[in-house]
């Protein structure tokens, strides 16, 4: 008898996709609940520091800039 072949049906590629994200989903180390809420004060500290110090340095060449042109 000739061999025959046996032939899975191979998932599409969303449902590999999904079933690999979850598996990778699992893997990750969550933070907990307060080292959340931690990193986002910092994350809220930098991006107000960095607009004081952007938006005076816009001021600052904005000044700088019509003194040069004499506007």
């Amino acid at each position: 008898m000739a061999d025959k072949q046996v032939v899975r049906k191979q998932p599409n590629a969303l449902q590999r996709f999904y079933r690999e994200t979850v598996g990778e989903l699992r893997k990750v180390s969550w933070p907990t609940r307060r080292e959340a809420a931690n990193l986002t004060i910092i994350v809220l500290i930098v991006i107000f520091a960095m607009t004081v110090i952007l938006g005076s340095l816009d001021i600052l060449f904005s000044w700088l800039l019509s003194l040069v042109l004499g506007v």
